[in-house]
């Protein structure tokens, strides 16, 4: 198999990692998600993952709670769910580490980027925890971040929905699909996609994302071969 991609970031919503379960960590997805990134690793591809916190912690629906109190739960709840999918990786014998950008010495690294980059050289996946460690920023920003700071070639965004839709395919079954779509699309379109300030900030620096759903952890492989499968987010909303 031959990779479309050198280097990609792969971001997994907390939800997906759930399961059917809709709560907590499901083995099984843990283990079809790992077993699809041992492929792309053996493909000779540089992976990093940037994992939500949905399926532990949901801060947004706490109306009692302080905002930033709420958002460095979250933060935690990332955690957790990078040092599972690093487990279950390491089942595969991937060599993973787990970077985290609150600081927790005891159970992960600090986030670094220049020792991030050299874990991908040295063919290991990075999983990066805790978001950007700043409350009022989605881990699709951190995203986002991430991989414009390790020149990742494009963000694989994995969804429970397979692709983008002009409303939601669950609700109308008449929705629409998009192939491709620009950066300037997703703005002013507001389709839910990613949030705006990730959304500017991949715009602003040219790196593509490809939307794809996680029913199919095959998917993963399939994305990087580069496989018409989701819809291609770019600049130019041209495949």
């Amino acid at each position: 198999m031959k990779a479309k991609y050198k280097r990609v970031l792969l971001k997994i919503s907390g939800e997906a990692l759930a399961g059917a379960n809709g709560f907590g960590l499901d083995e099984g997805t843990l283990e079809r998600i790992s077993e699809n990134v041992k492929k792309v690793v053996d493909m000779g591809v540089q992976v990093s993952i940037v994992v939500g916190g949905g399926n532990i912690w949901r801060g947004r629906s706490s109306e009692n709670m302080d905002r930033t109190r709420a958002d460095h739960m979250g933060m935690l709840a990332t955690a957790i769910n990078a040092l599972a999918l690093c487990s279950a990786l390491e089942n595969f014998d991937v060599p993973t580490r787990v970077q985290t950008a609150i600081e927790m010495r005891q159970v992960a690294e600090p986030y670094i980027r220049g020792k991030a980059e050299r874990h991908l050289e040295k063919g290991r996946v990075v999983i990066f925890g805790c978001g950007t460690g700043n409350p009022f920023m989605s881990t699709d920003t951190a995203a986002a971040l991430r991989a414009v700071e390790t020149d990742a070639d494009v963000i694989l965004l994995a969804k429970k929905v397979d692709a983008v839709y002009d409303s939601d395919p669950n609700i109308n079954p008449n929705a629409k699909k998009y192939d491709v779509l620009s950066f300037s699309d997703i703005l002013s379109k507001n389709l839910g996609v990613m949030d705006s300030t990730a959304a500017s900030l991949c715009r602003d620096n040219n790196v593509p994302i490809l939307v794809f759903g996680l029913n199919d952890p095959a998917n993963i492989v399939r994305a990087v071969k580069g496989d018409r499968i989701g819809t291609l987010v770019n600049d130019s909303g041209v495949l």
